[in-house]
């Protein structure tokens, strides 16, 4: 069989995260304002006194001493670098040259420790805890995120993934439940996002409907159909039904007891480690193998692909149900990876939240990655805050996930472009 070119938009794709379009001025103007907004209200106007932050573990190899800094002067020092950073991607987009990844990674660790410094002025907080429940709330959105890039990378838009973590959340805690382990949940999850993905693939590609039109009613679909099981028969015999075990943490010899890195990566349960490799095998898959030269060929020129013998319908048969059955094992993380129950609707919108995850990312599983990481902080942070008891209110906090999102697609990605045949059906001439 022939081979294909490389789609350019393969090598695109793996550029950093947040890396801008050259000569956009975008991505500037939106770190010039949040830099001076941070100088301002986190500098000028913040309280005085000391932020103490906290980055060791009882079970750490060895302790650190909790950190303090001068909260008003770390703000102001952090402001300005952001300043900083914004003059220099306004220098690059001058120059009509594209402003590196690592601009926008740093402008977002500055910014984020300034609202820190802020926001837990005269008060201590657990970093460390703070990045496991970024890593815990991320474990979804990167399966989803991941789920998205390998539909569509073929071409096929996938907005069924919150249904796909919906049904993988409901049938893992099931059969989990009926059979009192909980490896047969972490079995029956991606079954159940494979059945949903079905579902998409024959609509989609078999009969040529709307892409999005049939994702949506699957979404709709599957909470109509887990809503009513769970009022008509987890609640009646929740003690049969709806009682699963909860994955055990795995802690790693010896990595596990490394200060910050070891409690946040090496001491959790199999779905995370699932979820390390997910990523690395995607990425190497898509842009490092002969099956993601194929992949990507079917997303970019579908008519170029078939002409050198690549089955398109086929392959995006054979993808969509691969990303829901990695959608369905991001599910299970929501049951028995977390040790709860089912409920309706528990996964709460996170589906699409990690359709946001997979733009922001520019459909590259490493960028996917970084992007519901970012996420799940936004969200960890929320609580974390709400916790210590700052003067933040209730409310603003509630909409920080969501404000993330929208300023990372929005303001921070620049010009993204999807692979060129995504949403289109094909048929053979």
């Amino acid at each position: 069989m022939s081979t294909v070119t490389a789609p350019t938009q393969g090598a695109a794709s793996q550029g950093a995260v947040g890396g801008s379009t050259p000569g956009s001025r975008k991505a500037p103007i939106t770190y010039a304002v949040l830099g001076l907004f941070a100088l301002v209200v986190f500098g000028l106007l913040g309280q005085p006194g000391s932020s103490t932050f906290s980055v060791s573990t009882r079970t750490d190899l060895f302790q650190i001493t909790p950190i303090g800094v001068p909260s008003r002067l770390t703000a102001i020092v952090l402001a300005l670098v952001c300043l900083g950073l914004a003059a220099f991607a306004a220098l690059r987009a001058k120059e009509g040259r594209r402003t590196p990844g690592w601009v926008a990674g740093t402008f977002a660790a500055a910014f984020v420790l300034a609202f820190l410094t802020w926001a837990v002025a005269g008060e201590s907080i657990p970093f460390t805890g703070l990045l496991q429940g970024t890593l815990f709330l991320a474990v979804p959105l990167v399966f989803g995120a991941l789920s998205g890039v390998m539909c569509e990378r073929v071409g096929v838009i996938n907005i069924a993934i919150e249904g796909q973590l919906l049904a993988g959340a409901f049938l893992a805690a099931v059969a989990a439940s009926l059979s009192g382990n909980v490896y047969a949940g972490l079995i029956a999850a991606p079954i159940a996002g494979v059945l949903v993905a079905l579902l998409l693939a024959v609509f989609t590609i078999t009969y040529a409907v709307n892409q999005i039109i049939v994702g949506v009613v699957l979404n709709v679909l599957v909470v109509g159909v887990t809503g009513f099981l769970y009022s008509t028969v987890l609640t009646v015999n929740a003690s049969s039904w709806n009682q699963p075990p909860g994955l055990q943490r795995i802690a790693i010899p010896l990595l596990s007891e490394i200060p910050v890195l070891g409690p946040v990566l090496f001491r959790q349960n199999l779905i995370v480690y699932l979820m390390y490799a997910a990523v690395i095998v995607a990425n190497i898959a898509l842009f490092r193998s002969k099956w993601g030269l194929r992949v990507r060929a079917v997303g970019e020129h579908p008519r170029a692909a078939d002409t050198v013998g690549i089955k398109v319908n086929a392959t995006r048969f054979k993808n969509v149900l691969l990303g829901g059955a990695i959608a369905g094992l991001g599910g299970a993380f929501f049951t028995i990876g977390a040790g709860l129950a089912f409920g309706k609707e528990m996964t709460a919108g996170k589906g699409y939240i990690a359709l946001a995850a997979m733009i922001f990312g520019r459909w590259s599983p490493k960028g996917a990655l970084g992007a519901a990481l970012l996420f799940g902080f936004a969200e960890q942070l929320r609580i974390s805050l709400g916790i210590v008891g700052t003067g933040i209110p209730s409310q603003f906090m509630l909409m920080t996930p969501y404000l993330v999102t929208i300023f990372a697609v929005a303001g921070l990605v620049g010009r993204v472009r999807p692979p060129a045949a995504n949403g289109t059906h094909y048929a053979k001439s």
